[in-house]
């Protein structure tokens, strides 16, 4: 699907946000540049986060808590090696009620648990292409509320 600028990728990361249920991995892969960090925005905001959300490029993962769960928004962009992951205790983010976003989740390796979701985007003119597939019933169940 295209979508014609920022405004469509928040809405689209809007509408994919209501229809996510925790637990829930989704893998966002693409360029830098390409709308991971706003596609994570308007999923957040989606989810009913109501403030700022900045890119976890620096910190590798960023928290946010929710009233009905727990989303972490990993960049790993700057990871060195999968094994950092042990060291960062993505065990521990991996609690039952939390959603879980992984921009550039190649470099996690064997590390990261498998997506329910994958996003890829690309750039196109002053918009993006965006290809979702669905890897559980999950996220089947999120394809099927978008309609997709």
């Amino acid at each position: 699907m295209d979508l014609a600028d920022e405004h469509a990728t928040l809405e689209l990361g809007h509408a994919i946000g209501q229809s996510l249920v925790p637990p829930a991995i989704v893998y966002l892969r693409g360029d830098l540049g390409a709308g991971k960090t706003t596609l994570s925005r308007g999923l957040l905001h989606g989810l009913g986060h109501s403030g700022s959300v900045k890119s976890p490029t620096y910190t590798i993962v960023e928290p946010y808590v929710l009233d009905a769960m727990s989303v972490y928004h990993f960049d790993l962009y700057r990871l060195g090696d999968p094994e950092e992951l042990e060291y960062l205790g993505l065990r521990d983010y991996l609690e039952e009620s939390a959603l879980l976003l992984f921009e550039w989740p190649d470099r996690g390796g064997a590390y990261l648990p498998p997506a329910d979701l994958l996003i890829e985007l690309s750039p196109i003119d002053e918009g993006r292409h965006v290809e979702l597939t669905a890897s559980t019933p999950r996220g089947l169940g999120v394809l099927a509320h978008l309609r997709l």
